[in-house]
Parts: structure tokens; sequence; C-alpha cells
């Protein structure tokens, strides 16, 4: 990458940071500009760095688009906006989905990744969708379908071979669950600081990813 683009990451790292110290603080002004702000300056880097593949950063930048929707409906105080947030955030996952299509996949390599979100599912996902029907019926089909989607992004992510798009979609992966367990199973200090630290690492971790280094 360019010198530029090593500048504009260490600015997201800089708004990021802000961000977490919001959140730390829970200094909510603070939060609803610099939250929108560190994908903003994501979506920068996305279009600044040299991808590997140019229809894999347009779905990438798509899949941005999709977070940075999603966490301005999430952060606001607004529970009528959670299933929004989340569609947004679905979308961005298929997004996600089609962009490391385009970047290549090794077929072994996702039947080892399945394998691996299978076993999260089966450990994690039932008692948050218990935890989501029983706090509305009506959540239980849209966080289902979301589970289910951001676990195939996972699992090409696993099956691109790219290491820094693994770890990415692990935090990702990490960052979903505990907002999911949090709001429907049972919260937990520092729940927020995880959410937001995992996610911006994820984002972070995931758009680098474009340069596919191995």
């Amino acid at each position: 990458m360019t010198d530029a683009t090593w500048a504009m990451v260490a600015g997201v790292v800089v708004i990021a940071l802000v961000d977490w110290f919001a959140v730390r603080t829970e200094n909510r002004q603070l939060e609803y500009a610099a939250k929108p702000a560190t994908m903003v300056a994501l979506i920068g880097v996305a279009l600044e760095l040299h991808p590997v593949d140019s229809s894999m950063r347009t779905w990438f930048v798509i899949a941005l688009v999709c977070s940075l929707a999603g966490d301005v409906l999430l952060m606001l105080p607004n529970e009528e906006l959670f299933v929004a947030g989340l569609g947004s955030f679905l979308v961005g996952h298929v997004a996600y989905i089609v962009g490391l299509i385009s970047g290549g996949v090794s077929t072994g390599a996702v039947v080892v990744g399945a394998i691996i979100t299978l076993v999260l599912l089966g450990s994690f996902a039932p008692t948050i969708i218990k935890g989501a029907k029983e706090k509305d019926a009506r959540l239980a089909v849209p966080v289902f379908i979301y589970v289910l989607t951001i676990s195939v992004m996972v699992t090409l992510a696993i099956g691109s071979t790219v290491p820094i798009a693994i770890a990415g979609a692990a935090l990702f992966y990490a960052s979903d669950f505990t907002i999911g367990w949090s709001k429907f199973v049972a919260d937990f200090a520092q729940s927020r600081m995880v959410i937001i630290t995992t996610y911006h690492l994820a984002q972070l971790l995931l758009v680098l990813s474009l340069t596919r280094a191995r």
C-alpha cells in the first residue's frame, strides 16, 4: 500500500479510538459523531488502496456502506429500528459474500470453514435465537436468517485462505454474537466495548484483505 493509504488507515484508527473512548465513557453525543465517521474513513481507505480484484473492492465498499447505515440505525435509542439495522448489516454480509467469491476461494478451505461455523452455530445460535423469540416473537426469523448469513460470510472468508480476511471475519462473528448474547441472553460488564472494538478491527482487517496478502 502507498504512504497515503497508510496515512488514511492511521486516520481510521484514530477516529475508532475516539469512538471507543466515547463508548467507554458513555458519551453518546461523541459516539454519534465518531461511530459513523469511522466507517466513512474506512470507506475512503477501501477506495484508495489497490485491490487485486476491482469487483471484490466494489462489493466490499457496498458492504461498508450498508454497515454505515446499520451503525446509524442501531446506535439510535429506538428499539423499533433494530430490525432495520439488522437488515442493513444482512445486506452488507451478502455483499461481503459476493466479494469474497469474486476474490476466489478454495473448495477444501470452504469445507473446513463450514465445519467450524456449524460447530459454533450449534454452540451459541440456538440460545440467542431462543432469547430473541422470548423477547419478541417477530425477531426469531430475522435473527435466524442473519446468523446463517454471517456464518456463510465467515465460511467463505476461511475459504479465501487469506489470514487477514479470516481474522476479520472471525472478529465480526465475535462482535455479532456478543451483540446477540448481551441483548437476548445475558448482558455483561463492558459488553459494548467488546462489541465496538471487535467490530472496528473486523471491518479494518476485511478492507485490508483486499490486497490479498497471504
